[in-house]
């Protein structure tokens, strides 16, 4: 299957989760006027009995295209938010929160630099595609455990 690699929304993203960007956003000025603040651009959402979240840091590593998309993952106790920490673009692929994913419904989204994203709960993504070398300031539940399914397109 060929996916098209639409432009991301919020639009078109609310199905899957919030795309976090500071267009059209209102700011409040702080620091004696030296910063805007954007507040409350996503919510982080953690499940369980440990409800403590954790930020990480991804290396990752270009992407070689055109990609096989093999598999698929979910979170099903806690959102999952990628932030680039310099300029780049990257790929979120996706499907619609449902027990096993549905191939027919995949989309496929470029997030353009200056813009993030956090997936919801148990929305079924591919792992981080960059398209170029780069870090990604991650935001997930700290007790991983459990929180972690992977739908493999082969296997089933």
């Amino acid at each position: 299957m060929d996916l098209q690699i639409n432009k991301i929304s919020k639009e078109n993203f609310s199905r899957y989760g919030q795309l976090i960007t500071t267009q059209n956003i209102e700011s409040q000025d702080i620091n004696e006027v030296t910063t805007k603040s954007f507040f409350d651009l996503v919510d982080i959402e953690i499940y369980g009995e440990n409800k403590e979240c954790r930020i990480n840091i991804f290396k990752s590593t270009k992407r070689i295209f055109p990609l096989e998309i093999n598999m698929l993952e979910n979170h099903p106790l806690s959102s999952q938010a990628f932030i680039p920490l310099q300029k780049t673009n990257f790929i979120v692929v996706v499907a619609p929160i449902s027990e096993k994913p549905d191939i027919n419904s995949i989309e496929a989204f470029q997030v353009s630099p200056e813009e993030s994203i956090n997936f919801k709960p148990k929305v079924w993504h591919f792992p981080l595609i960059a398209t170029e070398n780069s870090n990604f300031l991650t935001i997930d539940k700290k007790d991983s455990e459990n929180n972690l399914e992977i739908y493999n397109f082969q296997n089933n």
